[in-house]
């Protein structure tokens, strides 16, 4: 019976961290629409703008496969 709960509670954990990567496809879709946003308004900025837009892809990004490996850790790990 205990085991179950405790199984239970793993489970529950890995939904919640699911959490964690839809934010992070938010994030990723947030900063592309304003980069396109912006770069639409000022196109000559652009191209001086595209490495600060992968880098924050790939921050935003980052967060998401943090919360998947915390995923794969409760599912597997405990």
């Amino acid at each position: 019976m205990e085991g179950e709960f405790a199984e239970m509670g793993k489970y529950i954990g890995v939904g919640l961290t699911a959490i964690g990567m839809g934010g992070a496809a938010i994030g990723v879709g947030n900063i592309a629409g304003n980069f396109l946003s912006g770069a639409l308004r000022n196109p000559s900025a652009a191209a001086g703008q595209t490495a600060m837009l992968f880098i924050g892809i790939a921050f935003a990004e980052a967060l998401g496969i943090f919360s998947f490996l915390v995923a794969l850790l409760l599912m597997f790990a405990v």
